[in-house]
């Protein structure tokens, strides 16, 4: 099976709202931006992928995205998510793709081994139609969906996305394949996800110094807050 990547990125600017009360609106685009930096970087590592899109409809994703050596799809308008991913499998079908692995573009802990392991699910000589899901670490949402073709089933990204999906799976009669992988479950939402992110003790990656660097900020301001008796 021949499988293209396909990261969906929105623009950083008003980037991950729900870290608003520890971060500020430039430290969340910066995070938002380094994070995308990271995965796709991880992604064009990875063996087993004929290609990787990214689908925006920002000019700064799409010039970060052709400069490491992407493909683009580039969307008129900035839609939801959903959106976007069903603007790019259309396009992906159009060009004959056979297979398409959705991975979205703020899971900073994912390496490039952890989405060779989703591609070794595949088992040898399957063709279309296949489906196989990771589900996010509170099985609300999915955070990579490996499909064949890339429009066999419906999407619903957001709450519970995850059920969602496997009814759609379920639907079209195939196997309800998944996979759990601790780094591809987590993304990046709340305050509580970058304690997690840290705890891991990845020391690579722009992500986890642009993390650090934040966090140690935070508890300066708040020191400089408290003043000194």
């Amino acid at each position: 099976m021949k499988v293209s990547a396909l990261i969906p990125v929105k623009g950083f600017r008003n980037a991950k709202q729900r870290l608003s009360p520890l971060l500020d609106a430039a430290d969340r685009e910066l995070l938002a931006e380094v994070m995308f930096r990271d995965i796709l970087k991880q992604v064009l590592k990875v063996r087993g992928l004929v290609e990787t899109y990214v689908v925006t409809g920002d000019s700064k994703v799409a010039e970060i995205a052709t400069s490491l050596g992407a493909q683009l799809i580039r969307e008129e308008v900035e839609k939801g998510e959903t959106d976007a991913v069903d603007f790019a499998r259309s396009e992906l079908k159009q060009l004959n793709r056979e297979a398409v692995l959705i991975i979205p573009g703020d899971m900073p802990l994912v390496r490039s081994a952890d989405i060779e392991e989703v591609l070794a699910q595949v088992p040898e000589g399957a063709g279309s139609p296949f489906a196989l899901l990771v589900p996010s670490r509170d099985r609300l949402g999915t955070n990579a969906l490996l499909l064949a073709p890339p429009d066999i089933i419906r999407l619903r990204f957001g709450y519970d996305s995850f059920t969602y999906h496997m009814s759609q799976i379920s639907a079209q009669g195939l196997p309800l394949r998944f996979i759990e992988n601790e780094r591809l479950a987590l993304d990046i939402d709340e305050p509580k996800d970058l304690e997690r992110f840290l705890s891991f003790g990845f020391e690579d990656g722009e992500s986890t110094r642009a993390v650090r660097a934040m966090l140690a900020d935070q508890v300066a301001e708040k020191n400089r807050g408290i003043g000194v008796l």
